[in-house]
């Protein structure tokens, strides 16, 4: 057993870090980030870097700190079918309702339809996701050490081969930033908040973390203090990668509308841009890093929902769950990849927050001796908040008004919660709940201990 590890073990596991959680949206909202942020790039991407590095951060770190197998045993501190929900409700976000056909039609996007005839748009996605999750299929039936294999040597490519794109584009700018789009006019730094929900990562280092606490396991280090270090330095140098990644790649979007004017998405931006540096080519090995990058996180993603569904409802095969999958993702693919994006904000806004109140009250929870009450408590008043916002959401993806009951209970959080209007309604009511319950908690237990 040792304590420590040296910093090439740290790098190798920062590198697997950094794989598991780069996928189709680490590339694509940044971007969109720029383009639309325009002069207020760097205060946007501040906000972004919150939630898209530090929130998948501390939910790693969160994973060790509590010493659970996994996110069911952990979500079971509120209760055991809170636990089950929302663990298959996270599984199934970053997986083939959201995530997983994200990564088909990012593929398609970036890598083939610059390449062909607009007018062929659909037919072209419809043909090419057939073969993208068809290969998923096959391999995640059948996994292999080529997945892991270029995987491993895949992701210090993509490093590589991004910070050289960034590198040009920081020594030759296509052009100067633009005025702001939307909601970043007003309000930059929130925008750029909420966006990072989008990359799913924090929902994701709930379910990856364990992966990165076995694998120190594997190298020696088993005492919780040890594994903490390890995982925060491998972190570290995880976050480190992406923050760099993400910035660059906001400051191309944000460079780039003089040149392309403003995409629906942040999907053709990086093509156009590698075809602007490097010609033809440069677009074409782009396609090939973003399409094998893609494949290897669909074929991530598509295994851990298949082998965690079928350890819930084991009598089921893994086969059937990854055949079900893979079709169902196929078919959510084709909706396009800016509906996919537009119908999962709603999602998300549900998920986000209670996601985020899970990990802080997994560091707080010894403080108040892990009780029930104060999960359950803190954990249903988030709902309440998140729920709402959630629906909020759902009425702007489908640009309706609010529903007749929706309006008066937003009127209220608007009056009473503090930082509401910028998406941080559940903050001050987390606090306040926290405090009280835990009082309570820590006063019950001094009278059992003294009874």
């Amino acid at each position: 057993m040792k304590n420590k590890l040296s910093f090439s073990n740290h790098l190798v596991i920062g590198v697997m870090l950094f794989a598991l959680f780069f996928g189709a949206g680490n590339l694509i909202f940044p971007a969109s980030l720029g383009q639309n942020a325009g002069t207020q790039v760097w205060v946007a991407t501040i906000g972004f870097l919150l939630t898209g590095i530090g929130l998948p951060f501390l939910g790693t770190l969160a994973m060790g700190f509590s010493g659970s197998k996994n996110l069911q045993e952990l979500s079971s501190r509120v209760h055991p079918i809170f636990a089950v929900i929302f663990t298959s409700l996270l599984y199934l976000t970053i997986g083939p309702f959201f995530a997983l056909p994200r990564t088909g039609a990012v593929s398609f996007e970036i890598g083939i339809l610059p390449f062909m005839d607009q007018s062929n748009a659909q037919i072209g996605l419809l043909v090419f996701t057939i073969i993208f999750f068809g290969i998923t299929l096959l391999l995640s039936l059948n996994p292999s050490k080529i997945v892991d294999n270029v995987g491993k040597y895949l992701s210090p490519g993509i490093i590589i081969g991004l910070l050289f794109l960034l590198l040009f584009v920081i020594i030759s700018p296509m052009g100067d930033f633009q005025e702001p789009q939307g909601n970043y006019v007003a309000n930059a730094f929130m925008t750029g908040f909420t966006e990072g929900y989008n990359t799913m990562d924090a929902l994701a280092s709930l379910v990856f973390g364990i992966i990165v606490i076995q694998a120190i396991r594997t190298m020696g280090v088993t005492s919780t203090k040890g594994i903490l270090v390890a995982t925060a330095k491998s972190g570290g140098i995880a976050i480190l990668f992406l923050g760099l990644i993400y910035a660059g790649i906001a400051y191309l979007g944000a460079t780039s509308v003089n040149i392309y004017g403003l995409f629906e998405n942040g999907g053709p931006v990086l093509s156009a841009a590698s075809e602007h540096y490097f010609g033809s080519f440069g677009a074409i090995l782009l396609s090939v890093i973003i399409f094998l990058a893609c494949l290897t996180t669909s074929i991530g993603l598509t295994t851990a929902c298949g082998e965690y569904f079928h350890t819930l409802m084991p009598k089921i095969s893994y086969k059937a769950f990854v055949i079900f999958f893979s079709v169902f993702t196929c078919i959510i693919a084709n909706f396009g990849l800016s509906n996919i994006i537009t119908y999962s904000i709603p999602v998300l806004m549900l998920l986000y927050p209670l996601a985020i109140v899970l990990i802080f009250l997994t560091f707080l929870s010894p403080l108040f001796n892990h009780s029930r009450l104060v999960y359950v408590s803190v954990m249903f008043v988030t709902f309440l908040i998140s729920l709402v916002d959630g629906f909020k959401a759902l009425c702007g993806s489908l640009n309706m008004e609010y529903y007749g009951w929706l309006q008066p209970i937003v009127s209220i959080y608007e009056n009473v919660l503090p930082f509401y209007s910028v998406g941080l309604g559940w903050l001050m009511p987390f606090v306040i709940v926290t405090l009280i319950t835990g009082t309570i908690s820590k006063f019950e237990n001094k009278q059992i201990k003294s009874a």
